[in-house]
């Protein structure tokens, strides 16, 4: 299970985190977990260039993009190989939104667009949809009088 999307700005502000299956009382506990791992050794990382950590039997794939840094936390069948898969697929779409790796400016400007994708990629805790094309379609917004 995925238990955890988190992006945050490179001071450590969280920008968006999703928790799936993660009991109310341990999320501030893994906010400040990963906030602080990032902190340790995301210093000169290379965009898109991906880090590993085990933690309490959970596996985390942490990188930078742009001026955010992104975190996916899972365990079980979401080893390091299928975050790694999940973290693509998220940097992928937010380049998409953004037009380019992402400043916290453009980042906040596309905040909705970026929520839409974040939901359709991860759905309850599995990974949904993979491809860029089909994340791009479902994640369209129309007017109300379209339905």
């Amino acid at each position: 299970m995925l238990l955890a999307v988190l992006i945050a700005n490179s001071e450590g502000n969280i920008l968006v985190e999703r928790f799936n299956g993660v009991p109310a009382e341990e999320r501030l506990h893994w906010r400040s977990f990963l906030v602080k791992l990032g902190a340790d050794n995301l210093r000169g990382v290379k965009n898109e260039e991906l880090l590993v950590a085990n933690h309490k039997s959970v596996y985390i794939v942490y990188t930078v993009l742009g001026d955010v840094s992104l975190f996916v936390v899972g365990k079980d069948e979401y080893d390091e190989l299928a975050l790694a898969e999940t973290i693509f697929v998220i940097t992928s779409a937010l380049k998409d939104v953004c037009g380019k790796p992402p400043t916290e400016r453009l980042f906040l400007d596309k905040y909705g667009k970026i929520c839409l994708c974040l939901d359709e990629i991860v759905w309850k805790g599995l990974l949904e949809n993979t491809d860029k094309d089909r994340i791009k379609r479902l994640i369209r917004l129309k007017p109300p009088t379209d339905f």
